[in-house]
């Protein structure tokens, strides 16, 4: 194989994107079956299955190294466009982050870029302890991530430390935790965002060194929900602080003396790109005014 087919490899991009034949099709306003027939060609053409035809589609580990270099060839095209000054060049940045940074800090920091840098965000929310997934797929180009170690071709930086709290409103205290909170808490009813979501856990066995608790559990998986569903008395939960803190005498901290916290960082692929890095250097800014 001497080269791969840019429109070909286009295509499968648009695939991924819209997560279907027909909605890429719609995108690249060409019929779904050319979109079938170009996906079909470029399988060939590589000797290798490249998308499972699921819904949403899923990329096969050899679609998803078409898929980083489908995004590093566009936005470098895109960033070649802008330097040359050849019509509007916006280009689209596609980033992962999680719940509770996308509902505090993370918007904000984005806000800060100025308006000639033409830039648009395609934001996927994911656990930060998944979100390095995304960037080993090829999905996302830069991640807000738990995880310090880069994945394979990203550069790694720390942003700080996410701190939670154990959180309750007045009335479930005094109705659930009138013991000790080391006996009371794994019987009252939770909050927890998912079910990638182990925060209450983990903070459940470092106060009471467990394994596995019953309780009622609610799953929230939206992030100002949680904090309201916590005010509201449903549960008790890990709360960010800097969501708490407004909420005043709404919530009581279960355990000033016990936060928990997460540390965050910003995983990125390593491209010479003027745009990657000023969203880098405004995350870093919006991270250092919020995190610990």
């Amino acid at each position: 194989m001497s080269d791969l087919p840019l429109d070909q490899v286009r295509t499968l991009l648009a695939v991924v994107d819209e997560q279907s034949f027909d909605a890429a099709a719609a995108v690249l306003h060409v019929t779904p079956s050319a979109v079938s027939q170009r996906i079909k060609a470029l399988e060939q053409r590589t000797g290798r299955v490249l998308l499972l035809r699921t819904k949403p589609v899923t990329l096969t580990p050899s679609g998803q190294v078409l898929i980083r270099f489908a995004r590093t060839l566009t936005h470098l095209e895109q960033d070649a466009l802008t330097e040359l000054g050849l019509g509007s060049a916006t280009r689209t940045l596609s980033i992962a982050v999680n719940a509770d940074s996308l509902a505090t800090w993370f918007l904000p920091a984005l806000a800060t870029l100025p308006p000639s840098a033409d830039l648009s965000f395609d934001l996927q929310r994911e656990d930060q302890d998944h979100t390095a997934a995304l960037l080993r797929e090829g999905l996302v180009m830069a991640a807000v991530t738990a995880s310090p170690q880069p994945v394979q071709g990203c550069t790694s930086h720390r942003l700080g430390r996410m701190r939670y709290r154990a959180m309750a409103s007045p009335a479930f205290v005094a109705r659930w935790l009138t013991t000790p909170l080391a006996s009371s808490l794994p019987a009252a009813p939770v909050i927890v965002f998912d079910r990638k979501d182990d925060l209450q856990d983990r903070f459940l066995r470092a106060l009471t060194r467990r394994r596995t608790f019953t309780m009622v559990r609610h799953h929230i998986p939206a992030s100002e929900s949680f904090a309201d569903a916590v005010a509201a008395g449903l549960g008790w939960g890990m709360v960010p602080e800097i969501q708490a803190a407004p909420r005043g005498d709404a919530l009581v901290d279960l355990a000033p003396d016990r936060p928990l916290d997460v540390p965050l960082h910003w995983q990125q692929w390593k491209l010479d790109s003027p745009a990657l890095a000023a969203v880098a250097k405004a995350v870093a800014e919006g991270a250092k005014e919020a995190l610990r």
